[in-house]
């Protein structure tokens, strides 16, 4: 990863990596919490499967006739045989199974993807191969040895150390029943087992946050990138430019198409224009149908003059209508007398103005 990678990566980005199936997940803890159940499965379950065992084994002795055994029939006995471990090991795989589904439910939530299982075949190339060699020789791959080299050690470290501690009670075996030996047996197993799945289960929850970390670094994104992805999501500037520059132009056009249906234009004279209409048929007070400052402004007036409509100077009403009534609005009450007097003006030059 480039040292200029420094930003969090974005809801998109996150979004992305998961449907890629690159996610934070800690194959140290799944393992812990899938042999903490199987530990507690087989506990539960010991009485079961002693049970089903010992029906193994009696049926097996007392039958055990080695001249019926031949081609014809031996896929019958192994079939029996095969059933019978199946119904001993399918409640262990049952609870193992579940057990696996939630741990990884926990640590990614819901997320189903084929990316991780459709083989690249790129990936066979001399390049591609180089590169997963000098994986080898990265920091990940040293932590990773790092910690298998650990959790060997603690693993052995506890066999030896509850080995040690009972070991008296495994030299006074010799001689004693069957019974006694294999109590003694479990017992040391379940304290060992015990012992492992718990300090297994404190180095997953340590790995889970270490691939955590690790996991955000890998997503994290520069600059150019947000920049471009922002750029994506609301579109390239230059182009809104664009399509707003046209927009303007058609809005223009539009505007400057209903001056010639005003009936007068109230002038600054030369900053402002506002064109005036009053149809009673379709609006009960006079309308500004176009205006505009300065090069607009001037538009307005040419317009105006190539279509004969009366032009009149009134600087402080062109301002204000400018400024508070928008475009296709009504004139507010406060300028009915104003507009009313320019109106009659216009009215008594040109009767056929007003409708």
């Amino acid at each position: 990863m480039s040292d200029d990678r420094t930003e969090k990566a974005t809801p998109k980005r996150r979004q992305e990596s998961r449907k890629e199936g690159q996610i934070s997940k800690s194959q140290d803890l799944n393992m812990a919490v899938t042999l903490a159940v199987s530990f507690w499965v087989i506990v539960i379950f010991m009485n079961f499967i002693s049970d089903k065992l010992r029906d193994i084994t009696v049926s097996t002795l007392s039958n055990l006739s080695p001249h019926l055994v031949n081609k014809e029939n031996i896929l019958g006995y192994l079939t029996k045989y095969v059933w019978s471990a199946t119904n001993i090991l399918m409640p262990v795989m049952l609870f193992i199974m579940i057990a696996g589904i939630a741990i990884n439910y926990i640590q990614v939530g819901p997320l189903f993807t084929t990316k991780t299982v459709i083989p690249d075949f790129s990936k066979l190339s001399p390049e591609k191969i180089l590169k997963g060699f000098q994986k080898f020789f990265q920091l990940k791959s040293f932590v990773e040895l790092i910690k298998s080299i650990i959790k060997a050690s603690i693993v052995a470290g506890i066999g030896y150390s509850v080995i040690h501690k009972r070991m008296e009670e495994l030299v006074g075996l010799l001689g004693s029943d069957i019974m006694t030996a294999v109590s003694v047996i479990g017992s040391i197993m379940f304290e060992m087992c015990f012992q492992i799945c718990i300090i297994l289960f404190i180095l997953g929850l340590i790995d889970k946050k270490y691939q955590d970390y690790e996991y955000e670094k890998s997503i994290k994104m520069t600059k150019q990138e947000i920049k471009d992805e922002r750029k994506n999501q609301e579109g390239d500037p230059m182009i809104k430019s664009k399509i707003r520059g046209i927009q303007m132009r058609f809005a223009m056009q539009r505007m400057m198409s209903t001056v010639p249906s005003a009936d007068v234009i109230v002038t600054n004279p030369t900053h402002y224009a506002i064109a005036l209409r009053y149809d009673t048929s379709k609006a009960p007070a006079p309308q500004v149908v176009a205006k505009g400052v300065d090069f607009v402004a001037f538009k307005i007036r040419e317009i105006a003059e190539n279509n004969k409509i009366p032009i009149v100077e009134n600087k402080p009403l062109a301002r204000t209508l400018y400024k508070i009534v928008p475009l296709e609005g009504m004139v507010p009450a406060e300028l009915y007398v104003a507009v009313a007097e320019v109106l009659a003006y216009v009215y008594k030059t040109n009767k056929s103005r007003i409708r």
